[in-house]
């Protein structure tokens, strides 16, 4: 491969890199062709962009990228793959998924929410983070709550005062 092809990759995927917010290094060597094919699919379908890519050349783009990945550094290591996505929990929740059939892919590392994961025992913990998306519904949900309780209690009240009021006029009558 010559300098130029090297440089056009990297500048690829810095570019690949800048346009998703979040990164996870995985490992899916050995895996056959099937099971990568299946991979990709499920990626494809998600939205996750799925690249095979050498460790040099990740690296490299890292180092050109806009934000700070220097804590994933120590991972390149061995073959590797990313998954570059919007969504922070999405990757995490895929690769559990696909686990369920098969022993790989094998989480080496993530940058999600600006922060560093390392080791595949923090997939549990991706998984279960929150999208941003699902912040704001939560936000939006907390908001309602008190003013669908005023809401209520007024139409309750109302239908006690009209109880009342009709309890009221028979008495009279």
């Amino acid at each position: 491969m010559t300098r130029e092809e090297k440089n056009a990759i990297i500048d690829s995927l810095t570019v690949q890199i800048n346009a998703r917010g979040h990164l996870y290094i995985t490992d899916i060597s050995t895996m056959n062709a099937a099971d990568t094919s299946a991979l990709r699919r499920k990626c494809f379908e998600k939205g996750i962009k799925l690249i095979v890519v050498k460790n040099t050349l990740l690296k490299k783009a890292l180092e050109k990228a806009d934000r700070d990945f220097s804590g994933l550094y120590e991972v390149l290591k061995n073959p590797s793959s990313i998954m570059l996505t919007d969504v922070g929990n999405l990757p995490a929740k895929l690769i559990k998924e696909f686990r369920k059939n098969h022993e790989k892919p094998v989480l080496k590392a993530a940058y999600v929410e600006e922060s560093v994961y390392i080791g595949d025992e923090q997939l549990d913990i991706l998984a279960s983070l929150k999208s941003k998306e699902e912040l704001i519904g939560d936000i939006i949900m907390l908001l309602q709550s008190p003013m669908r309780n005023l809401m209520s209690a007024l139409q309750s009240g109302n239908n006690i005062l009209t109880g009342v009021l009709k309890t009221l006029a028979e008495k009279e009558s």
